[in-house]
């Protein structure tokens, strides 16, 4: 694991040196800086004057959401470590950060007393496609062949496509590298089944296992092509406490919501 995420990962962000503590370790990481930095200043947050500080940045994002993008933008750069090939790096991001954006709308339409915490649904929504960069990272061939196929069989589910071709799917690959980092089982959970939520393995990790299924569902083609069924029945809603009668209003939060990332993204380049 990045040795910032272990850090940050030990300390207690429930106190106020734990939290000055983070963020002194970040500063000292220009990249992750200047990432944090630019998506305080990204239009989805409105902010009405630039930020310039990763001080200013935590005050407006909140130090939950600074500590779990961090852990996201720690994890995937460890993984850049050779040409990205066919896999989409930019649009991977792009994709994972409109699914974090989506969940916090979904986990606000449910039930209060249902809702994961925040820092546990971003953590997950950034990383829930990490396996995709552990293939590429590991087998540079393998992965430029699947995403190919993606690209050319658009007619067939990437799930199909991932089981002809590979002995572990991202959703495993992801899993196995949380469980060695030593992330939370519900993160491992969910990595490893959210693409089968209905799984009885994934019942501890519920809902947010459902809510990332869900969210995928809806962004199904954004970033990154992922083209496995994205028909959503009605019960899916309900399982999360939610009326399927608002289901075509979050729909449009979230398509709104995707799109403000891909403006985002440019933040992070």
């Amino acid at each position: 694991m990045p040795a910032i995420a272990q850090k940050i990962l030990a300390l207690d962000l429930d106190s106020d040196e734990g939290e000055q503590a983070m963020l002194k370790l970040i500063e000292k990481e220009p990249q992750i800086a200047v990432k944090i930095i630019g998506l305080a200043n990204a239009p989805i947050f409105a902010v009405s004057k630039c930020v310039t500080s990763v001080a200013d940045a935590a005050l407006l994002l909140g130090i939950t959401r600074v500590k779990t993008v961090t852990l996201g933008i720690a994890v995937m750069s460890s993984l850049v470590k050779k040409p990205a090939g066919e896999l989409d790096v930019q649009g991977l991001w792009v994709h994972s950060l409109a699914v974090a954006l989506a969940a916090r709308t979904l986990s606000r339409a449910m039930p209060r007393h249902m809702r994961p915490p925040e820092d546990e649904i971003f953590l997950a929504a950034l990383l829930h496609d990490i396996g995709y960069m552990v293939l590429n990272h590991l087998d540079p061939k393998s992965s430029n062949e699947l995403h190919a196929r993606f690209a050319n069989e658009t007619m067939r589910s990437s799930t199909d496509i991932e089981a002809e071709l590979l002995e572990m799917s991202h959703c495993e690959l992801g899993a196995e590298l949380a469980r060695f980092w030593e992330l939370p089982d519900s993160i491992v959970t969910v990595l490893r089944y959210h693409h089968d939520p209905r799984n009885e393995k994934a019942a501890h990790a519920q809902p947010l296992a459902s809510m990332i299924n869900l969210v995928e569902k809806i962004l199904s083609f954004f970033g990154i092509s992922e083209h496995d069924n994205a028909e959503i029945h009605p019960d899916e809603w309900l399982k999360l406490g939610i009326d399927p009668a608002e289901a075509e209003q979050l729909k449009e939060q979230i398509a709104k919501q995707a799109e403000e990332a891909k403006m985002s993204a440019g933040n992070f380049s």
